[in-house]
Formats: C-alpha cells, sequence, structure tokens
C-alpha cells in the first residue's frame, strides 16, 4: 500500500529555513557534551521506531525486516556509536609543526561547523542515505534540513517521526516533495549540501550550489566492476559477490555492476553463481519474502528495456530473466556475451541484472574499466598478489575490495565515497564529521616574528638574508 504523498508547501519550507538561519549560531557553538546528548537521543528515537520502519519498508518495496535491520538501521546505529566514542576528541584543535622561519609562533587548526546544511537522500536506502550524513553533520555542529525521496511515502513518514521526536526543527527539519521542493531548495543559500543519487542529477546539484559558492558532497555511482582472475577462488567468492549484487534487487550504487571473468573461469562462475541465486532466494524469486522489488514502473521499465536491447543485440540469458510488470519483479538475472555498445554496459544497470564479460590477458580488463568514467567501487577477486597489485595499480576508484564486495562502507575508519563522475567528497566517520566542517588555520605569533626583519626597505642585509632564507631554509 502506497502512503499518501505529501509535499511541503513552499511558504512552509521558507519558515523552517528563516527558524534555522536564525540558530545555526547557537548550534554552532555547542560543546561535546550537547552534541552527544543530542545523538544519543537520535539513536533512541531510531530504535523506538524500528518496527515501523520495517514494516514501511516493506510497503513501499518489498523489503524484508531483516534487511532493514542490517541495511538502513545498524549503519546509522553504527555511525551514531562511533561517533559518540570520537566526537571529543575530532573536536579539539590539533596543534601542526610550523617552519623554522615561523620561530615564534604557534599553528593549530580549530575544528568549525560549516553552519546551515541541505541532505538530500535517494530512494534505494531511504534511511541509510538520508540519517547517516546526519550523525555527521550533528556531530560537527551544523542545522540541517532534510530531503527524502518522494518515491518511499511509507517510509518517509516514519523518518518523519523519528526527526521530530529527537529534534528541535530549528536545527534538523524534514521537508517533503518532489523536483519543485528540490528546485526551491537548491535556490537556496545553504553553507554545504550533500547529495546521493545518479551522476546527472549531481551536476544540477553541484550548478546550483557553485551560484552561492557552497561547498558539496556528492555520492554518485557509476559503473563499479569485479574483476575475477584465473587464480580466484570461485566457491568462496560466489555467495559474496551474491549478496552484493542482489541484495536491495541490486538497487545500490556500490553493487557489482558487471563481472569481467577470465575465460577459465567463466562456466564454473556462472553455475556457481546460479547454485547461489537458487540458495538465497529459492527456485522462484518471486515467491521469496526475501526479494526486493523494484521501487516503480518507471525503473521497472527502464530495467526491462535494457534487458531486452542487449538480448536483440547478441546477449545470452543464462539465469532468470522472468519478470512481472504487475508486481515491479525482476528475477535475479545473468547474461553473458553483452556488447559495449549495448544499454546494460552504457549505463548504470542499478538492478538485478549481472552482465558478464571474459578475458584473456589482464590488459583488456584495464582497457575497458578505463573506457568508462571512474567507478565507485572496483572489485577484485584473486589469490595472486601480483594481480591484486596490478589492477589496483591501473585502475582508479572511489574505493575497492579485494576478495569481498560492498562492505567497505561499513568500515567507519575508511573514507567513503567516489571520484569524478562517480563522487565528490568523502563521508562516514571522521571523514564525514571533517565533510560538514571548516578546517580552520590559525596562527598565534608570540615572539617578535622574521618577517619583521624583511620587510621594506629592502636594504642590502635584507635582500642577503631573503636570499639565505631561499637557499636553506
Amino acid at each position: 500500500m502506497v502512503a499518501e504523498f505529501n509535499e511541503t508547501e513552499i511558504s512552509e519550507i521558507e519558515r523552517i529555513y528563516a527558524s534555522q538561519k536564525s540558530h545555526y549560531a547557537l548550534v554552532g557553538k555547542t560543546k561535546a557534551s550537547e552534541r552527544i546528548a543530542k545523538l544519543k537521543k537520535f539513536q533512541v528515537a531510531i530504535l523506538k521506531f524500528r518496527s515501523e520502519l520495517e514494516e514501511a519498508m516493506w510497503k513501499d518495496y518489498r523489503k524484508p525486516a531483516a534487511e532493514v535491520a542490517l541495511t538502513e538501521i545498524y549503519p546509522v546505529i553504527q555511525e551514531i556509536r562511533f561517533a559518540l566514542k570520537h566526537l571529543g576528541g575530532w573536536m579539539k584543535p590539533k596543534r601542526v609543526a610550523r617552519p623554522i622561519t615561523m620561530i615564534g609562533s604557534s599553528s593549530r587548526v580549530h575544528y568549525e561547523p560549516k553552519g546551515m546544511c541541505l541532505i538530500i537522500a535517494p530512494w534505494n536506502y531511504p534511511m541509510q542515505l538520508l540519517f547517516a550524513p546526519l550523525v555527521s553533520a550533528i556531530a560537527a555542529g551544523n542545522t540541517v534540513i532534510l530531503k527524502p525521496s518522494e518515491f518511499n511515502s511509507n517510509t518517509v513518514q516514519v523518518l518523519k517521526r523519528i526527526v521530530d521526536e529527537a529534534f528541535d526543527e530549528r536545527e534538523i527539519a524534514v521537508v517533503e516533495g518532489g523536483v519543485e521542493v528540490s528546485t526551491k531548495l537548491l535556490d537556496m543559500k545553504f553553507s554545504h549540501i550533500f547529495f546521493t543519487g545518479a551522476p546527472e542529477i549531481g551536476k544540477i546539484v553541484m550548478a546550483a550550489a557553485s551560484k552561492h559558492l557552497t561547498s558539496v558532497t556528492l555520492e554518485l555511482g557509476g559503473k563499479s566492476p569485479t574483476i575475477i582472475d584465473e587464480t580466484a577462488d570461485i566457491k568462496a567468492m560466489v555467495p559474496r559477490i551474491t549478496w552484493a549484487k542482489f541484495v536491495n534487487a541490486g538497487q545500490i550504487c556500490i553493487a557489482p555492476d558487471y563481472v569481467i571473468v577470465h575465460e577459465s573461469k567463466k562456466e564454473d562462475f556462472v553455475q556457481g553463481m546460479a547454485q547461489q541465486i537458487n540458495k538465497h532466494y529459492g527456485k522462484d524469486a518471486i515467491d521469496s519474502p526475501d526479494y526486493l522489488r523494484i521501487i516503480n514502473s518507471r525503473h521497472f521499465l527502464r530495467l526491462k528495456g535494457y534487458l531486452e536491447a542487449t538480448v536483440q543485440q547478441g546477449g545470452k540469458v543464462v539465469f532468470g530473466g522472468a519478470m512481472n510488470e504487475a508486481e515491479n519483479y525482476i528475477e535475479p538475472t545473468l547474461i553473458t556475451d553483452v556488447k559495449q555498445s549495448s544499454d546494460l554496459m552504457q549505463h548504470e544497470v542499478f538492478g538485478p541484472i549481472l552482465p558478464i564479460i571474459t578475458y584473456k590477458d589482464k590488459q583488456e580488463v584495464i582497457e575497458l574499466i578505463k573506457s568508462k568514467e571512474k567507478p565507485l567501487a572496483v572489485y577484485i577477486y584473486s589469490r595472486s598478489k601480483k594481480n591484486i597489485k596490478y589492477f589496483i595499480e591501473n585502475t582508479s576508484a572511489g574505493g575497492t575490495c579485494i576478495n569481498m564486495s560492498a562492505v567497505h562502507v561499513g568500515n567507519p575508519n575508511l573514507p567513503f565515497g567516489g571520484i569524478n563522475n562517480s563522487g565528490i567528497g568523502k563521508s562516514r566517520g571522521h571523514y564525514g564529521f571533517l565533510e560538514f566542517t571548516n578546517e580552520r588555520g590559525v596562527l598565534h605569533q608570540k615572539l617578535p616574528s622574521a618577517v619583521e626583519f624583511m620587510a621594506p626597505p629592502y636594504t642590502r642585509f635584507k635582500q642577503k638574508l631573503i636570499d639565505w632564507t631561499i637557499k636553506y631554509l
């Protein structure tokens, strides 16, 4: 059942914006203890509404409760706990070294909030991708307007209740709506915008931000390849790739987008994947309570079109391929003999269809990956240290897993984000805190400065002193 779609009135958005504008300076002066209290209250509210979240996501796109817990609730709780543990240290000014030419001074980096922030989240992980950056923004001392996707109407109602329970709207508030609301928000002057979504929309966000010289974090996506070399352990990797590709029905920015497998491993890989998919979802995934649906008919038709066009160009469906338009259902699907000109290889799949390409020589792999935009992730399956090193050194990506897929986002000690077309900026853990923070350099001069001895008028002696400084210091 789809909940009634709510759209926040423009006048209400303006009221919320004005209230945060008058309050953000006070929020920015909060101590670590005050921010910690907010995060603890946030955590309590999330756990209070756990059952409502599980029910809402099932209604929106049949997301099972276990996946809601593992991929939505837990990542946010983990982010909160990590911030609670480290926030005091993150906020402390950090003393840094100074060159000998600045003797008599001390230098520190102070961490101040950027101010008023906007977080725009997508539909595929409606809670995690809205609330994880919110944790960082709160830790950094900002006010935030949250704009969730309009496609998850049931879930958004629960997310709004959580925010209302935990926060004063002068600090954190949710606004709802589609393109009109997003356009209005992007016209407003924020100190920082955090956007997660498609690269095409990311460009629009960045262009809007540039009008106010607003900094941005863009978590985008792209075609993240999985490399399987001739030494890979097929038995060990198949469960990992199956999970990473078909969790959330493939609607995840860090899902394996396509596989490049050494020709000697192709048959074993295809057979192993087919068996593993049946193990996860049964022989008919449409009957599985653990397999999601595509979010809406527009995305269902997009994926259906990609698959049908690729088959017409000679692609061979070697597993799956069944669809049910009434339910927005697409079976986990493996397809081989895919041409590079096909839609499946020209666009991010973002669904449960896995193109499989073979290679003979490692250079073919590099040429294929470099022919596309830099991906959000590269996954390497190999037991050869030499091959692993080669693939890492000759590719560029936001992140990489070796003999695993997608889980790097779950380590709060690692930066998460893309590069160029797959994203700008990093998030999670300390990196997320820094993204919402202005690192302010502060120099304190305590004794006479060397600069004073080199100020005009430039005498012969001062010129010699300058020359000596250039040569030796």
